[in-house]
């Protein structure tokens, strides 16, 4: 077992922890609680580090286990995430294209926030974290075969989903 640092091995995936908590709860202000909550028991448990395999599988899944019991004691209102900032992904000069850029990144994450939680957290982990299916399945404790299968399916509702509001609008 390697030494566990909380500056070097815990801190640095902070914005990971964010972005899963966000992508559960779908609140900025909620996503930050959870993290400095998440922090805080990460390093409550620190005499408990030389046992754990991955702190940072580790700290994910304390992340996850209290974005879900937090969305729990709300009773699952799934807001949207109008208060997340859009990246402009495409340098256009022209406001009509970049408007309906946003539009579509806007349609996009409706989509993927009307997801089921456990395939939203996979497509998030892995198309956005960039995380392996080993480390996934470890985060979520679920086989390597069904994060497969979510991911499958959160990419395939996604992508209907979209053809069809795209096609035909709203």
């Amino acid at each position: 077992m390697k030494k566990i640092s909380f500056r070097n091995d815990v801190l640095p995936i902070k914005n990971e922890l964010f972005r899963l908590a966000l992508r559960i709860t779908l609140n900025r202000a909620e996503a930050e609680d959870i993290v400095q909550d998440t922090l805080i028991k990460v390093w409550n448990r620190r005499y408990e580090w030389e046992n754990i395999d991955s702190i940072e599988a580790f700290s994910l899944t304390l992340c996850r286990n209290l974005s879900l019991d937090r969305i729990r004691k709300k009773e699952n209102n799934n807001d949207s995430l109008e208060d997340v900032k859009i990246a402009e992904p495409f340098a256009s000069s022209n406001p009509q294209d970049r408007m309906i850029e946003k539009d579509k990144i806007n349609l996009v994450k409706q989509i993927v926030d009307g997801l089921p939680e456990k395939q939203r957290s996979c497509m998030q982990l892995r198309d956005f974290e960039g995380k392996s299916y080993k480390e996934i399945a470890e985060v979520l404790e679920i086989s390597e075969e069904q994060v497969k299968i979510n991911i499958f399916r959160a990419r395939q509702t996604v992508k209907q989903q979209y053809l069809k509001l795209d096609n035909y609008g709203l």
